[in-house]
């Protein structure tokens, strides 16, 4: 038995791919009726795809006494040789063998995910003693080691600063595009991305105990706590073989006719139950494929059919990932909004913060401007930026650049910053001068179709979930406007999963859509996991199920309302071969078919069922 499952493994998924090239050519000169060599083309595939499947099915048998449809096939196989059918048990083993790839490349693909996010992980770290610098590497780390970062730096373990001032890049661990300020005794997280001044920090979680390394192991855990869905055809294998064996057994006994009991096993052979799941998946992939979807597991579409549940990441995901200028506001009258606006665009011009790119691009989109450039330049690292524009001193940044730079905003003024704060912006504050002059705030932009697509999904009856790792007040904002009733901010990837399995002990099917690396574990873990194909990270992509390749969310209705059809097609499709099969199996007992009229109601079955399959490829969901 070890040899036998030692030769079903050789080669993995390049012999896949070679046994099914030549299967598919040999059975391409079988129908055409070309024959080069002494026997029937067609053996060539019953050898090379029919034979894994029957050695597996003998395998089960033997080991668990697992009764599946690679026993139906099995017995459809020799069924058919036995009566000369060479093409039908070829074109069997074929289809077989082609799913049977399809699987082992998502689970290489999963594989090379979870490679990507280990090389995540910062391998050196420079540790400070006293006034010596030391590089090491990263897993000889010890809690309460002093490390140095520079600017650029990946974080090599959690731990919390001790000087210094930084912003830092955690979409690693949040998904949440813009750097964090970080200032004496706030917490880092390993992986995550030092952007612009350099800092010392005391270890705190190492090795192991990371962050970075806590959602790697999250990650191979997760695929594991995923129910795999059982096909229909399985469901109902172990009954079929017994109704098949014991039909062709008693028919065989009291005729003492085995052409009749070969006959009820050939009509009996299961070609368009096989076809009935495969066939109708196949056009539904091709069917979500026109509409952005690139479907990486065979059985995602069956899974997503049952979700009552649909969890949201924010940004990037219901949101472009990009802030814009929602508000300029002066409060000096001597400089009024578009002059205020223009200063500060001036200094950050030269900034490489994401926020300060933002108010360029912005400022450059108005209709009346009046370009004005630093003449000098400095980058405050968890501060913002000072400079020097048309002459004054500008600063531009949070509140600890302002109060230590002795700079004070009235009560008023702060109150309405707070008011755009509480809708979830980001503000830049400005001064002139050494005066307050103002504050510009920026948010997340909303995706155009996210509102659409959130109305259409409660329609189905399935209730929408916001998971973010963004603040409170960002998440509700953003939910406010698309009428999201259940909302979870400041969720890290752990947290997510913890909301999923929560759900699903509640026997409520989840899909997760996400599209940073910090989604990857939810994605894995959710009953279907789709990612976002354009902007999301590749980590993510592979993690999921499904991929939207454009990005765009207008046709995740449509494919909700495929999926429930793809269902309906393949229930229709087993119900019509069942009926078939039984049909023939009393013609055949009666001896009113013989084994080639037998194989020929079978053929037709499994036409009409590529045929009502195959509608779903042009099928549109009515608007």
């Amino acid at each position: 038995m070890e040899k036998l499952e030692q030769f079903l493994e050789w080669g993995g998924m390049k012999k896949d791919i070679v046994c099914l090239a030549l299967g598919g050519f040999a059975l391409i000169l079988s129908i055409a009726g070309i024959n080069p060599l002494p026997f029937d083309s067609a053996w060539i595939a019953i050898i090379l795809c029919g034979l894994p499947i029957i050695l597996e099915a003998v395998i089960g048998l033997v080991t668990e006494f697992d009764i599946k449809a690679d026993v139906l096939v099995s017995l459809a196989l020799i069924a058919s040789v036995l009566i000369g059918e060479h093409f039908a048990a070829g074109e069997i083993a074929f289809i077989m063998q082609l799913g049977a790839l399809l699987e082992d490349a998502t689970v290489a693909k999963a594989r090379a995910g979870i490679e990507k996010l280990v090389h995540l992980t910062p391998r050196t770290a420079r540790v400070i003693n006293g006034a010596a610098e030391t590089v090491i590497a990263a897993e000889q780390v010890k809690v309460g080691d002093l490390l140095r970062i520079l600017p650029g730096e990946t974080i090599p373990v959690d731990g919390i600063i001790q000087s210094g001032h930084t912003s830092v890049n955690q979409a690693v661990m949040t998904g949440e595009a813009l750097p964090v300020d970080k200032h004496v005794g706030d917490e880092v997280s390993s992986g995550t991305v030092n952007q612009f001044g350099s800092f010392d920090m005391e270890a705190t979680k190492v090795g192991d105990d990371s962050s970075i390394q806590r959602m790697i192991r999250l990650v191979q855990s997760a695929d594991a706590g995923k129910a795999k869905i059982v096909g229909l055809a399985d469901r109902w294998a172990t009954w079929i073989v017994v109704i098949a064996l014991s039909a062709a057994a008693l028919t065989w006994l009291f005729t003492e006719e085995i052409i009749r009991a070969v006959t009820i096993l050939v009509v009996f052979c299961p070609c368009a139950l096989v076809l009935a799941t495969p066939t109708a998946i196949m056009a539904a992939i091709g069917n979500a494929t026109k509409h952005g979807f690139l479907v990486k597991e065979g059985d995602a579409l069956e899974r997503l059919a049952d979700v009552s549940r649909i969890t949201f990441d924010k940004t990037g995901t219901l949101t472009y990932g990009k802030p814009e200028v929602a508000a300029v506001q002066s409060c000096l009258e001597e400089i009024p909004r578009e002059l205020l606006y223009a200063y500060a665009a001036g200094v950050e011009a030269r900034s490489e913060h994401p926020l300060g790119k933002s108010v360029v691009q912005c400022y450059k989109k108005e209709e009346v401007q009046e370009d004005k450039t630093a003449t000098e330049f400095r980058m405050l690292p968890g501060r913002g930026v000072w400079g020097i524009v048309e002459g004054k001193e500008i600063f531009a940044g949070n509140k600890e650049l302002l109060l230590e730079n002795s700079i004070l905003m009235e009560e008023s003024n702060q109150t309405e910053a707070e008011k755009y704060v509480n809708r979830g912006c980001t503000i830049i504050y400005i001064s002139v001068e050494s005066k307050y002059a103002g504050f510009i705030a920026l948010t997340d932009t909303m995706r155009e179709e996210a509102a659409d697509t959130i109305a259409k999904i409660k329609e189905k009856k399935i209730q929408p979930v916001l998971l973010t790792g963004d603040h409170e007040n960002a998440a509700k904002n953003i939910a406010g406007q698309l009428n999201i009733k259940e909302v979870y901010a400041d969720c890290l990837p752990e947290d997510k999963l913890k909301w999923i399995d929560y759900y699903e002990e509640q026997g409520k099917k989840v899909c997760m859509i996400g599209d940073g690396i910090n989604d990857a574990p939810a994605l894995k873990r959710a009953y279907v996991g789709i990612a976002m194909g354009g902007i999301g990270s590749d980590i993510a992509v592979e993690a999921a199920d499904i991929a939207l390749v454009n990005d765009d969310m207008g046709e995740l209705s449509h494919l909700l309302s495929l999926s429930k059809k793809m269902m309906k097609k393949i229930k229709y499709n087993l119900a019509f071969s069942m009926l078939l099969n039984f049909a023939a199996i009393v013609l055949a007992i009666t001896g009113i078919l013989n084994p080639v009229l037998g194989a020929l109601v079978h053929n037709a079955g499994s036409v009409f069922v590529i045929i009502n399959s195959s509608l779903l490829l042009k099928w549109r969901e009515a608007s």
